[in-house]
């Protein structure tokens, strides 16, 4: 892993671009490009005309904007950015033509990567990621032709070769690529074989599996996480092996001394829900990484039996973190139901509300004949986030035709509370009865006037699966809801409406999905470009000041500039003073911004997508989804190297100081300030 002092550096200097972008003339032409992606609005004339700029600058923000843009009407226009004499141009066009993913692109980026030099750099690396995304039979040859290029005895350190072999997993498990794999888990070294190894546990390939366990003693910490993490019970029965040979290695790999790995290792011995190796995992609940122990209560909870439901009990009243006190009653909850509910039924009378809303997630997770009627008392909690939590419980141990639940939720539909109402049309809408239509399109109304979209998608969604049941009551969902409702001024209720009803259908009744009205001027514009894509001094750095010790980042204003100028706005308004970080998943990613704390929550408004090149390895800050284009404030920080996360979320930043601390944030921890 690079240096931190060397990254700091790294970051700032990648921010900072040529000054003669400052000329007036290129600085409208950014902005445009901004617009028009803000936008998703698909302008040809200007792309193309972006595309053909004497500035390579514009050029390279052309193909950016292209890719988020997703029209199909730019693979002509990137395809000719492929022949850019600029290398950076080169770069982002590859980029885009694989987050547009079209077919119509494989046989010129195939071209391209048949030019290159054997070192084909990171040019060929875009190229391969690009290949992988498009997919095909036409992409899995040429990344086995690369494979090819590189046999598994080689060197071992060709960036572009270690690329397609992480890659393969987006061509799945059936490629030709794919098959590949175990020779380079088995033969090569380096990035070569963790990439290979990451790849093949990712696709759970049982013809990798004996050689999976052969690697699980190597000399590189990652790499071992990676086989830890595939050594699971459903991946031993596909093979063919007895599942002893793969527990007898996660015996090792749980005492690990990397705290990653030990993750990994507790994680895959859930899998195998056998009591018999509860004793495995005991001694972990005392684990000296606080995220350790709390997989390790997963994992209990998990495997089952007396033994791991007496050592939950134990170590409950030490349990000296949220988290960690939440990850014993909920495994308890899936090891002795009864005896969870027992032990987190006085938390109903505490002042926290998350200590009242994590009793009704132990009740639902325990079920059982009384499960119904504890969730039902629950409902009149004062705190609308317990009761938006019991209404979820509520859902999860009921099941359609449940008339105690219908009435229960028809009542909440009017609530004050987005989160409450969401989870009560989510009730309303699995009955699929043409009489709820009418409720469910009032719900809709209700939920006009709030913020934050939850309400209303909810009911878009509940509304389709209420039209799929039966062509009498799509008419009846159109006349009621599609042809009486004014179009909404929501880009995500739009696209959710054209995704379920389709788009032809909602495009006649509420006009066209696309472009969004962004809300911002020519000007607004102009200053994101100056501030972000063009500056003269570094961009600020942001601390995070926890309970744990300050966590220091540094943002990519280039690769993201409306999603760090949205971040930095809401620091500036001091919104995420005073949080928590509501979800921490160990060895994968830590997560706040969400002002409920319940990971509902948001400012209001919602940004687009802004997916750039830049990956997600160890302290990459990204923002949370539920969906494309949904992010709003919640963002995320990842503990570990997550590549299945790459081209997927916006990466808009990077720790660049405080790495003890972000491994120490377990769920429930205070995030006292953010601040420049």
């Amino acid at each position: 892993m690079m240096r931190k002092s060397l990254l700091a550096a790294l970051l700032v200097l990648g921010s900072a671009l040529p000054l003669e972008a400052q000329d007036p003339a290129n600085l409208t032409d950014l902005a445009q490009l901004l617009s028009l992606e803000d936008r998703r609005d698909f302008d040809a004339v200007a792309l193309r005309r972006a595309a053909q700029h004497p500035d390579s600058l514009v050029r390279r923000r052309a193909a950016m904007s292209i890719g988020r843009i997703g029209d199909r009407g730019g693979v002509p226009i990137l395809i000719e950015l492929l022949q850019d004499q600029d290398s950076t141009v080169q770069l982002e066009a590859a980029f885009a033509l694989g987050e547009i993913g079209a077919a119509a692109a494989v046989p010129e980026l195939v071209r391209h990567l048949e030019r290159l030099p054997r070192s084909g750099g990171t040019y060929g690396v875009e190229l391969v990621t690009a290949l992988a995304k498009v997919g095909g039979p036409a992409a899995d040859s040429a990344v086995l032709g690369l494979l090819q290029r590189f046999p598994p005895a080689a060197d071992g350190d060709d960036a572009v070769a270690a690329a397609a072999l992480q890659e393969t997993w987006r061509l799945g498990a059936r490629s030709l690529s794919a098959g590949r794999l175990p020779d380079y888990v088995r033969g090569s070294r380096g990035a070569w074989r963790r990439n290979a190894a990451w790849a093949a546990t990712r696709l759970r390939l049982p013809s990798a599996a004996q050689v999976l366990v052969e690697t699980a003693d190597d000399g590189d910490a990652l790499t071992r996480s990676y086989v830890a993490r595939g050594l699971t019970a459903p991946l031993a029965d596909s093979a063919g092996l007895p599942r002893p040979v793969f527990t007898s290695v996660l015996r090792t790999l749980v005492n690990d001394d990397d705290p990653g790995v030990r993750v990994n290792a507790l994680r895959a011995l859930a899998t195998f829900a056998d009591s018999v190796l509860t004793g495995l995992v005991v001694s972990r609940l005392a684990d000296r990484d606080p995220n350790v122990a709390v997989q390790a209560a997963t994992t209990l909870g998990a495997l089952g039996g007396s033994r791991a439901v007496a050592a939950l009990v134990e170590r409950l009243p030490s349990a000296g973190t949220y988290g960690l006190r939440r990850a014993i009653l909920t495994a308890l909850a899936r090891a002795d139901g009864l005896q969870a509910v027992t032990l987190a039924e006085p938390r109903r009378q505490d002042e926290d509300w998350r200590e009242r809303a994590l009793v009704a997630d132990v009740v639902a997770e325990a079920g059982g004949p009384e499960a119904r009627t504890r969730l039902a008392a629950m409902l009149t909690d004062t705190d609308a986030r317990v009761v938006a939590t019991a209404l979820g419980g509520l859902a999860q141990v009921t099941q359609r035709g449940d008339t105690v639940a219908l009435r229960l939720a028809r009542g909440l539909l009017d609530h004050a509370d987005m989160g409450v109402r969401a989870a009560a049309v989510g009730i309303v809408g699995r009955e699929r009865a043409l009489a709820l239509v009418p409720v469910l399109v009032a719900a809709y109304r209700r939920a006009e006037s709030d913020e934050d979209n939850d309400a209303r998608i909810a009911a878009v969604e509940a509304l389709a699966d209420v039209s799929e049941e039966s062509p009498l009551n799509r008419t009846e969902v159109e006349r009621l809801f599609l042809a009486a409702v004014p179009r909404s001024p929501q880009y995500l209720v739009r696209r959710t409406a054209a995704t379920r009803f389709g788009e032809p259908l909602v495009r006649r009744r509420w006009g066209a999905i696309l472009p969004i009205r962004t809300g911002r001027s020519e000007e607004e514009y102009r200053e994101l470009v100056r501030r972000y894509l063009v500056p003269t001094a570094p961009l600020p750095q942001i601390t995070i000041d926890t309970e744990r010790g300050p966590i220091v980042l540094a943002f990519y204003g280039w690769d993201a500039p409306m999603t760090v100028d949205n971040f930095l706005r809401l620091v500036d308004r001091r919104f995420f003073d005073n949080g928590r970080w509501h979800r921490v998943v160990p060895n994968f990613v830590v997560q706040d911004g969400d002002p409920r704390g319940d990971g509902i929550g948001g400012p209001g408004t919602t940004i687009r997508d802004e997916i750039n090149r830049r990956r997600y390895d160890r302290g990459a800050l990204g923002m949370a989804l539920a969906g494309p284009d949904t992010g709003g404030s919640q963002f995320f920080i990842t503990l570990s190297p997550q590549p299945h996360l790459d081209g997927g979320y916006t990466i808009f930043g990077h720790v660049v100081a405080g790495w003890n601390a972000l491994d120490q944030v377990v769920q429930g921890d205070r995030i006292r300030r953010i601040f420049r």
